[in-house]
């Protein structure tokens, strides 16, 4: 009888990939893969390192398992990942309860994978590490530097998913647009997505995810202009827009580049969605500072924006910065800025009244069907709540008329 082994997968998409690909080789060697814990004999938890945060949760989810394990209801543990990478032997010290702890896998070519996403739509990594070495950031300690997956690979995993027909291909990376540096390629990311767009015809949508400011060519943004099936939509982590801030935070494009981008984004992409990402309280950043920042967010109107409150890193230089303020104040400062675009939201998503917009049906919930937009990306955007009088198919695209608005989500209809 196979064993079950049940997989918990914490942290971002590229995490979730990394833990597609075990249950792949783990499915491959006979095991039963389920993500159902109470079923399995071996659970194994796939954890995140990245902030604070995230390190508690992987150790709040480790915790759980071992009170399983100590009821009987589990065999073995294995704790796999960033948090493994980053504390292995601490770990094994604390937590003798933990049959393995095992480190971050590398860049996998041809990996045998076994889907953890719902099968309308699947996430593609086609890089690992990162480039850009910023001073409040632990992945190129726990990932190292950037590792580009091959062309003929990357392609013959589009051909898999577009044989699959998924209806929605999210392309990510620490930072996409580093893809091919260190391979000396210089057609980078849009050479890439041309081909990846000539080899998916049967995929709806294709969207990029994490894109550094650094490195947005006009070549990459006349393609995601002229190509229907890339979704209008552009994740742009600027982190801060005072100058003095960005040099701390080891961040090359300064403030006043920034703002220029936006608008050049904005005029070549009419009706885009801009997301972005924010640090605040990072250390020494003064009040007057913090206004600036907020001042900007007031006047960019992401259509999209997270914060995250500042996390010390040990590892990373800015872990020894002075000026390390405290966590009430900072925050505080993330109250405010996720405050303001609360509101700013409110108004992007009243455009939408009265409208009518693709969607891209996920769930049906309590009667209703629950979708997404093009602007909207898996688990981390707004969603599109649809009435239809008609039955829809999880995965498929329709057009639903706006009929209200909320602070994040779209109230829609669909009507045959």
């Amino acid at each position: 009888m196979k064993q079950k082994l049940g997989i918990i997968s914490l942290g971002c998409p590229r995490n979730l990939v990394d833990a597609e690909t075990l249950a792949g080789r783990l499915a491959f060697k006979g095991y039963s893969i389920t993500e159902d814990i109470a079923a399995a004999d071996i659970a194994l938890v796939n954890t995140c390192a990245f902030i604070e945060d995230a390190k508690r949760e992987s150790l709040d989810v480790i915790l759980d398992l071992i009170e399983l394990k100590k009821q009987g209801k589990l065999k073995k543990i294995i704790v796999h990942g960033c948090l493994a990478q980053r504390y292995k032997e601490d770990l094994k010290k604390e937590l003798p309860e933990v049959d393995a702890f095992v480190g971050s896998l590398g860049l996998n070519h041809e990996q045998r994978r076994f889907a953890l996403t719902p099968k309308h739509y699947a996430y593609l990594k086609i890089c690992e590490g990162c480039v850009n070495n910023c001073s409040y950031c632990v992945i190129p300690g726990i990932k190292g530097r950037l590792a580009s997956l091959d062309e003929g690979s990357i392609i013959r995993k589009v051909k898999r998913f577009n044989r699959e027909k998924i209806s929605e291909l999210n392309i990510i990376g620490q930072d996409i647009t580093g893809y091919g540096m260190d391979l000396k390629r210089k057609s980078g990311l849009a050479g890439l997505l041309k081909k990846i767009v000539d080899n998916s015809p049967d995929i709806g949508w294709l969207r990029l995810l994490y894109l550094n400011p650094e490195r947005v060519s006009d070549e990459l943004l006349e393609l995601i202009k002229s190509q229907k099936r890339i979704c209008k939509y552009i994740d742009l982590p600027i982190q801060h827009i005072n100058n003095r801030i960005l040099r701390l935070m080891k961040r090359k494009a300064t403030g006043e580049e920034i703002v220029v981008l936006i608008k050049k984004i904005r005029k070549a992409i009419p009706g885009v969605c801009l997301r972005t990402s924010l640090i605040v309280g990072f250390p020494s950043e003064t009040e007057k500072e913090f206004q600036q920042l907020l001042s900007f967010v007031k006047e960019a109107r992401f259509e999209r924006l997270g914060a995250f409150v500042y996390s010390r890193e040990e590892g990373t230089s800015a872990y020894n910065f002075k000026g390390q303020l405290p966590l009430k104040q900072k925050q505080e400062r993330f109250d405010t800025i996720m405050s303001e675009q609360q509101k700013i939201s409110s108004l992007v998503n009243a455009g939408f009244l009265g409208k009518s917009v693709p969607v891209l049906v996920e769930e049906k919930q309590d009667g209703a069907y629950i979708g997404r937009s093009e602007y909207d990306a898996p688990e981390v955007d707004g969603v599109v709540y649809l009435n239809s009088d008609k039955q829809l198919k999880t995965g498929e695209f329709v057009k639903a008329k706006i009929t209200d608005t909320l602070e994040y989500d779209l109230v829609g209809e669909v009507r045959s």
